[in-house]
């Protein structure tokens, strides 16, 4: 009984472990240096995600626009690249949670991240207009382009709420200047 036990935990513990790795943000070597340097640093750290998110983006707008890619393969490469760009957006929420957990004043980089909100909302929303626009097969990437959307409407909402606490905190003098 024991060993059925322990195999079940064992099993359970590996597939949590494959589903974490599976949303796990792939950076590549540049990317993962600059935010190892700037661990510590929520003002540039935060800065730097949203850089990476961007440049997720464009690389789905290219995608999008690549006449060499069947509609079949266009429709993979957008969910795949929709999900990279929703995996580092996760990201930097998780770091914006730290730094507020760490009570550390991020509301200079909150600005740049609501501003970034906006325009993220404002990209996608394009993609999905244009999608059923063209008639095209989005049942591929209908999903995780929903989900995205779901996700950045909900944190453009509690980022704006987060640098409304900030400010008060501010004023109370309660959170770590940088």
């Amino acid at each position: 009984m024991n060993i059925r036990l322990l195999a079940v935990v064992t099993l359970a513990m590996l597939v949590g472990t494959a589903y974490a790795q599976q949303h796990h943000a792939e950076l590549n070597p540049l990317e993962e240096d600059a935010l190892r340097d700037s661990a510590m640093e929520p003002d540039e750290r935060l800065k730097l995600y949203l850089k990476f998110a961007r440049d997720r983006l464009t690389k789905l707008e290219q995608v999008r626009a690549d006449p060499k890619l069947t509609a079949s393969d266009r429709a993979t490469a957008t969910h795949d690249r929709l999900q990279d760009f929703l995996d580092l957006y996760d990201e930097l929420n998780d770091n914006i949670d730290t730094f507020i957990d760490r009570k550390n004043d991020i509301r200079k980089p909150l600005k740049a991240v609501i501003e970034a909100d906006a325009e993220f909302q404002k990209r996608l929303k394009a993609l999905q207009d244009s999608a059923t626009a063209g008639k095209e097969d989005i049942k591929a990437y209908e999903f995780v382009l929903s989900s995205t959307l779901d996700t950045l409407n909900d944190s453009a909402t509690d980022h704006q709420q987060l640098l409304q606490d900030q400010e008060e905190l501010a004023k109370h003098k309660q959170i770590k200047k940088q």
